[in-house]
């Protein structure tokens, strides 16, 4: 492909995106194929030859496209919001098109000083504390991971690591290897399986504790399994609070929590994957409570803040501790400008050697928005879960179980086989996609408000498209309660009928009988 034919497949790849977004609310969120469909479309091995790009875009088209499940569409309730946006989408081209691997600074100074200052700007937009920034005091930093999972593991190394360093010295008894065996990480019942992943990955014990009746994690339960652990002489390193639980979006006490760690010196990791974004929010300021006690955080941009998966942002406390667990020195990586305070060498801050020019469509996108707009962004979203709920109100069949943020959730109103079976049917349709949750010990159904744009109108189709659906449901629910009435009704009919029958027969008998023993006597 010569840069002419580059031109027009790009082009052509801009007009698709259009056209697709364009029309997003006219298609099925969800795809009718079957597993394994693709490998009966595409050929087992690839093209020997050159392919045109004109061809190519047609099976996009018609192969790709029917496979997909279209995560910004605003019929889309499920899980958390993937969002994207225009400036972002130009952002990524842009990335691609220049295409450089900002390990360290001298690989791209622009790379590494632009994602200083972008999360030296989103940190202060979140309202940190001081310690996390770039232009704070003390050796705070922030740097762009690909997602939540991936900074939780970073932050479960580091803490690790820290924790061996530091027991090395207090209990010099003990080898490495036995350190690393009594080691134990902390989080909540209701956090993400990134954390579970994380104690996997770090080869560590990862408990998962209760919360209350409201799906939050206490300061008091949190001391109390530590203090549990110590006395089996095992060695806490690492608690994860989860600012925006899955399933309910619920925030753990990190005022409560915060202390406990720092009395017990444990690592305290936020995640605050969905629910940061609203830190910018002075109505929501009540939500970091505590969170000056964190070593470490991260944040999704691409769940909730206008910029394209995968780009989730993550700050620490002490950057040393992280690039004294994970820096590994080649000659080959040296550069004379090692070291340089706004010129980190973000290779040592990560899993992974080689890392994507990522802040480019931040700075893009939060250039093109402004603080006032993304702010604007959040409380429409915010108050079109609202909006939902009002809908909800009006049907006294249903019970509206709460809100966070803009997740609203929600049940029928008895057994949970109705609400499960609601949720199976609305998915079969297809025209709207939720997924379901525990709380308080029923199940209910999430709704969250994403997509590329969502509006007043879709939350009154998915409404619609919620009541037609319980209609149908309650409708034969209700009928095969009447047949079975009937059923009851005619069974007992006939208990009675066999009854009479069997006293019939039986006053025959006994009569038979006396009067065989008349004439028995008789004889």
């Amino acid at each position: 492909m010569d840069i002419n034919e580059f031109k027009e497949f790009g082009h052509a790849a801009i007009d698709f995106i259009v056209e697709y977004l364009e029309t997003i609310r006219d298609r099925p969120v969800l795809s009718s194929v079957e597993p394994e469909y693709l490998h009966d479309l595409l050929p087992s091995e690839m093209p020997e030859q050159p392919e045109k790009w004109q061809d190519i875009m047609e099976d996009l088209k018609n192969q790709i496209l029917p496979g997909l499940t279209h995560w910004q569409s605003p019929h889309f309730h499920a899980f958390y919001p993937s969002q994207s946006s225009f400036p972002s989408i130009v952002g990524e081209l842009l990335t691609a098109g220049i295409g450089v691997v900002g390990f360290s600074w001298i690989c791209s100074p622009a790379a590494t000083e632009l994602e200083v200052i972008v999360m030296d700007w989103l940190g202060k937009f979140l309202n940190l504390p001081s310690h996390f920034l770039p232009s704070g005091q003390g050796n705070g930093g922030g740097i762009i991971q690909g997602s939540a999972s991936e900074s939780i593991l970073v932050a479960v190394l580091a803490a690790r690591e820290e924790k061996v360093r530091e027991m090395k010295i207090k209990r010099p008894e003990l080898t490495e290897g036995e350190i690393r065996s009594k080691l134990v990480g902390y989080g909540s019942i209701h956090s993400n399986s990134a954390i579970e992943k994380s104690g996997l990955l770090a080869a560590t014990k990862m408990r998962l504790l209760d919360a209350d009746e409201t799906s939050i994690m206490r300061g008091e339960t949190v001391e109390k399994a530590i203090q549990a652990d110590l006395a089996e002489d095992l060695i806490p390193y690492i608690c994860v609070t989860t600012i925006g639980t899955t399933g309910t979006c619920a925030f753990d006490n990190m005022e409560e929590i915060g202390p406990v760690c720092k009395k017990y010196s444990v690592w305290m990791h936020i995640d605050a994957a969905y629910a940061g974004a609203v830190f910018c929010l002075p109505e929501y300021a009540h939500i970091m409570k505590g969170i000056e006690y964190g070593d470490s955080i991260n944040f999704n941009l691409h769940k909730w803040m206008l910029v394209n998966f995968d780009c989730a942002a993550m700050w620490i406390k002490d950057a040393g501790k992280l690039t004294q667990s994970f820096n590994v020195e080649r000659i080959y990586l040296d550069h004379k400008y090692q070291g340089a305070s706004k010129a980190p060498d973000y290779r040592h801050w990560q899993l992974a050697l080689g890392r994507r020019f990522r802040s480019l469509r931040v700075w893009i996108t939060f250039r093109t928005y402004g603080q006032q707009k993304i702010r604007e962004w959040l409380r429409k979203h915010i108050s079109l879960a609202s909006l939902f709920l009002e809908y909800l109100a009006t049907d006294d069949r249903f019970e509206a179980t709460g809100q966070s943020l803009a997740l609203a959730f929600f049940r029928l109103k008895g057994d949970d086989t109705l609400t499960r079976k609601l949720l199976d049917r609305i998915n079969d349709r297809k025209n709207i996609y939720m997924i379901p949750a525990f709380y308080q010990n029923k199940v209910i159904i999430r709704f969250v408000i994403c997509g590329l744009d969502p509006v007043e109108k879709d939350i009154e189709y998915a409404w619609n498209e919620i009541k037609t659906v319980a209609d149908e449901l309650l409708a034969e629910n209700e009928a095969a309660e009447k047949l079975q009435i009937k059923l009851s009704e005619n069974a007992e009919n006939e208990i009675e009928t066999v009854k009479d029958k069997v006293n019939f027969v039986t006053e025959n008998i006994s009569q038979s009988f006396s009067i065989c023993e008349q004439e028995k006597t008789v004889h």
